[in-house]
């Protein structure tokens, strides 16, 4: 595991168990520590989106925020969230030294009150204990705790899998200090579930919802987004434009497969999210590519959003895009990088042209240069007002802002929205 990982749930373990408080409440109506993962440089992000939905944040770190909850808000957290990974919801905290002492401890949890005996579960980890080489083998005691606790009080066990499409359990266990959590997300909220056909090196759908947000865009004014790809960007901006949450484009849930979920609850958050949705009159999001291939996955994509009408698609060089005058926009790019050196010699050309038509067709927009490459950022020919940091995959990218301005130095469009 890797030095990310090691601080995934931020700060020291406090030992406390729910058992006591499952006797006299509803699982889903207790109080307790909840853990939101997001990935790397996200976390600001994430944040924000937490105390919009009201929520107190007890700490931030640097992949994800903790705060006290329920599983009923983990619900919520689930369908609201752009920018997360998974909602970790904490059952116990303990020592153990050894895989030995995971399985003693969990063997002894009631876990008849969590999972149902005819249902289905999966184990997932985070493990950096000397003990262990194969965080399999952690997935593999606690499954084995959890199976031989039902054989041993209900006769009966669930069936168990590596797919995440029932009840998932997950142990973080770093040194001698184990916690365990229901994963109430499942698969991970960072794909969104819309994108049909990913396309060509894709951006990940909670990193474009975070670089959006990280933006100077008034979700008013026009964006332009040349280089589109198979439509992630422009699909976020719509989202983010109509308050369109990414829990209406999921079915499945981890939460949904623990005793006691209550489907309504469910129902009505959900008809909440589709009350939320708003018509944003006059809008312009424009989307091109020199690739038909990839605008026509673009489009596909956009309709199982269900944002297709909002967004202008067209099939051309990215300097021919329609950049429409007198606005107060944004215009955002995502270019290749270039991982080979004959890539990289005809990307500067790619940059430099990029620079260019910012200049000369972009002039009162924010400029938005998303790259890994900052040796191609310097092809640009323009000096960056900012540099936000992201990571995608393995590779340390920077947002490039650029000030375009249009003969006379403009306000910020956000305050002139307001």
């Amino acid at each position: 595991m890797d030095e990310e990982g090691v601080n995934v749930y931020g700060g020291m373990l406090m030992f406390r168990s729910l058992a006591s408080i499952f006797a006299d409440m509803s699982l889903y109506t207790a109080l307790s520590t909840v853990t939101v993962t997001c990935h790397k440089r996200l976390t600001p992000y994430l944040e924000g989106e937490v105390r919009e939905l009201g929520f107190d944040i007890e700490d931030v770190f640097v992949t994800g925020v903790r705060l006290r909850a329920t599983l009923n808000d983990c619900i919520r957290l689930n369908l609201n969230l752009r920018c997360a990974s998974q909602v970790l919801y904490s059952l116990k905290q303990f020592e153990a030294p050894d895989a030995n002492a995971v399985y003693s401890h969990l063997l002894s949890w009631p876990w008849e009150d969590i999972l149902e005996g005819d249902g289905h579960f999966s184990v997932t980890s985070n493990v950096l204990n000397d003990t262990i080489n194969n965080s399999m083998y952690a997935n593999l005691r606690v499954k084995d705790a959890i199976v031989d606790r039902f054989r041993e009080k209900a006769g009966t066990r669930p069936s168990t899998g590596s797919e995440l499409t029932g009840a998932v359990i997950h142990l973080f266990w770093k040194n001698d200090q184990a916690e365990v959590f229901i994963d109430t997300s499942g698969d991970s909220l960072a794909r969104h579930g819309y994108r049909k056909i990913p396309g060509r090196a894709p951006m990940l759908e909670a990193l474009a919802a975070s670089t959006l947000l990280a933006t100077r865009w008034d979700r008013r004014s026009p964006f332009v987004n040349p280089m589109c790809g198979s439509g992630t960007l422009a699909i976020e901006a719509a989202l983010l434009a109509t308050n369109s949450r990414p829990g209406l484009f999921r079915n499945n849930y981890a939460f949904m497969h623990l005793k006691g979920y209550d489907e309504k609850i469910y129902l009505q958050e959900r008809n909440i999210l589709e009350k939320q949705v708003a018509d944003v009159p006059g809008l312009r999001i424009i989307a091109s590519d020199y690739s038909e291939q990839a605008i026509s996955n673009a489009r596909k994509n956009a309709h199982a959003a269900g944002v297709a009408d909002l967004i202008e698609f067209s099939i051309c060089d990215f300097a021919e895009t329609e950049v429409p005058p007198d606005n107060h926009g944004i215009v955002f790019l995502n270019p290749e990088y270039g991982e080979r050196l004959g890539e990289v010699t005809e990307l500067e050309l790619v940059y430099s042209r990029i620079g260019d038509f910012m200049k000369q067709r972009c002039r009162g927009y924010f400029g938005y240069i998303f790259t890994g490459n900052p040796d191609l950022a310097k092809k640009i020919g323009l000096k960056a007002a900012r540099k936000v940091e992201f990571y995608t995959s393995t590779i340390d990218c920077r947002l490039l802002e650029y000030e375009l301005y249009g003969g006379t130095r403009r306000a910020d469009p956000r305050k002139l929205a307001s």
